[in-house]
C-alpha cells in the first residue's frame, strides 16, 4: 500500500504573527510609560510640578531628539535604497555599513530605553527616592558613551568607528574635507540645541545637582544665563566654517568662501541674543534687539538661498518650474511639481523659525523651543533627500544645466512674460 504522508506543520509562529505581537507589546509599553509618568508628575505639588517636569525634560530631550534623528535617517536610507541613488558610494561606505533595517533596529532600542529611563526618573523622584532618581540619567549617559567607544567587535564596531572618526575630522579639519565630513557637520548644525542641553545636563551631573528642583536659578553655574550656552550653540557652525576655509585652501574655489560666510552669519544671532542677560534692559531694547533681528533675517534668507541654489541645485526651478526634462529635476521625485513647491516653501518658513531656537534669551519657553527643534530636524530630514541626490547626480554626470540659448521657445516666452 502506498503510504500517505501527512502535511508538514509549521514549526513556529509566522513572521506576521510575531511582528503583530511585537507591535502590541510596544504599544502596551508606551501606554504604561505615559500612564506612570503622568501619575508621577501629578503627585507633585502645583507649585513644583512645572519645575519637576522641566528638569526631567532637560536631561532626556536631547536623547529623544537624537532618537528621532536616527529614525529619520533610517527613512532616508530606505528611500535611497528604493530609488537609484547609491548612497554607499556617495559616503564611501564599506560592505559592513548599516542598512535602513539595522538603523531602525538601533532606533527602536533607543525608543525603548530612553523613555523607560525617564519614566523611572519621574516615578522614583515623585515617590521620594531622590538618590535612585538622580542615578537614572547619569547611568543612561554613561551607558551610551560606553557603547559608542566600546573597542570590541560588537554593536556594529565598523559603523561606530566610522561615526567617531568623522566626528573627529569635523572637530579638527586638518585634512582634505570629504562629503561625509561636511554632510554630518551640516546635520550637527541642526542639532545645536541638543549639544546645548547636553552641556547643561552634564554640567549638572558633574556638580551633583541632578534631581534637585531648587536648581532653577538663572545665574547658577548651570543656569539658563550661563555663557556656556551660546558657546556650545556656536560650535557646530564654527566647525562647518573651518571646513569651508579648509576647502578653499585645497581647491581655491571662491564658492567655499561664500559658504563660510553663510555659517558665520549664525554667530551674531547667537551672541547678540545672549547679551540680553548681560546688558541693561534699555540697551537691549534700543540697540541689541534690532541688531539681533537684522542678523536673524540675514542668516535665514542667505541660508535658504544656499539650500536652493547650491546644496540642491534647484535654481532652474525658481526660474521656470518646468518638469519636462529628466535632467532638470530629481531622479527620485521626477515629475511631481508639488514636491518642489513644498520643499521650497517649507524650507523658507523653517529656516526663519530656526532662528528662534538659536536665540539663547528665548530658552525659558522650553516646550516651544522643543517643537521648533523638532521642526528643524524634519527640515534637515527633507534637506538630506535633495542634497544626497544632487551629489549622486554630480557623480554620475546626469545633472546639468542647459544654457539659456537652449531653452525651448515655449519656455523663452514664459521667461519673457515673467520679466515684463
Amino acid at each position: 500500500m502506498k503510504s500517505i504522508s501527512s502535511p508538514v506543520m509549521p514549526s513556529g509562529p509566522s513572521p506576521t504573527f510575531l511582528w503583530r505581537f511585537k507591535v502590541i507589546l510596544f504599544l502596551m509599553w508606551g501606554f504604561s510609560c505615559c500612564k506612570i509618568g503622568w501619575d508621577s508628575v501629578m503627585r507633585m505639588g502645583v507649585d513644583l510640578r512645572d519645575l519637576f517636569f522641566y528638569e526631567a525634560f532637560l536631561y532626556y530631550n536631547p536623547l529623544l531628539l537624537v532618537t528621532m534623528m536616527v529614525w529619520l535617517w533610517g527613512v532616508n536610507l530606505w528611500v535611497f535604497s528604493q530609488g537609484s541613488v547609491n548612497y554607499t558610494k556617495i559616503f564611501d561606505l564599506d560592505q559592513n555599513h548599516l542598512t535602513h533595517k539595522e538603523i531602525w533596529k538601533c532606533s527602536t532600542w533607543m525608543t525603548i530605553i530612553v523613555p523607560s529611563s525617564m519614566t523611572a526618573y519621574l516615578y522614583l523622584y515623585s515617590h521620594g527616592e531622590v538618590s535612585l532618581a538622580a542615578s537614572q540619567p547619569v547611568l543612561l549617559y554613561i551607558a551610551i558613551a560606553v557603547v559608542l567607544i566600546f573597542p570590541f567587535d560588537i554593536f556594529y564596531l565598523s559603523s561606530r568607528y566610522f561615526l567617531l572618526r568623522t566626528l573627529w575630522r569635523i572637530a579638527l579639519p586638518l585634512q582634505p574635507i570629504t562629503f561625509p565630513d561636511f554632510f554630518l557637520a551640516d546635520i550637527l548644525t541642526s542639532m545645536a540645541k541638543v549639544f546645548s542641553d547636553l552641556e547643561r545636563s552634564v554640567c549638572r551631573m558633574v556638580h551633583q545637582q541632578v534631581a534637585t528642583i531648587a536648581w532653577f536659578e538663572a545665574d547658577s553655574v548651570c543656569g539658563s544665563h550661563s555663557i556656556a550656552i551660546p558657546l556650545v550653540l556656536v560650535v557646530p557652525y564654527l566647525c562647518r566654517l573651518l571646513q569651508c576655509l579648509r576647502q578653499y585652501k585645497d581647491t581655491k574655489e571662491k564658492t567655499t568662501l561664500l559658504n563660510a560666510f553663510k555659517y558665520s552669519t549664525a554667530v551674531p544671532v547667537i551672541f547678540l541674543s545672549a547679551l540680553k542677560y548681560h546688558v541693561l534692559p534699555d540697551m537691549w531694547t534700543s540697540i541689541y534687539r534690532p541688531l539681533w533681528l537684522l542678523s536673524s533675517v540675514i542668516n535665514s534668507l542667505y541660508s535658504f538661498y544656499w539650500d536652493v541654489t547650491r546644496d540642491w541645485d534647484l535654481s532652474v526651478f525658481s526660474r521656470i518650474f518646468k518638469f519636462n526634462r529628466p535632467n532638470y529635476c530629481s531622479n527620485l521625485l521626477y515629475g511631481r511639481q508639488w514636491v518642489y513647491f513644498w520643499v521650497l516653501g517649507s524650507n523658507l518658513i523653517l529656516r526663519c523659525s530656526w532662528t528662534y531656537k538659536l536665540s539663547a534669551h528665548l530658552r525659558h519657553n522650553y516646550l516651544t523651543v522643543f517643537a521648533v527643534t523638532v521642526l528643524e530636524m524634519l527640515r534637515r530630514f527633507q534637506w538630506i533627500f535633495f542634497r544626497v541626490e544632487n551629489e549622486w547626480n554630480k557623480i554620475t554626470k546626469t545633472s546639468f544645466q542647459l544654457p539659456m540659448t537652449e531653452v525651448p521657445k515655449e519656455e523663452e516666452k514664459l521667461l519673457a512674460s515673467i520679466n515684463h
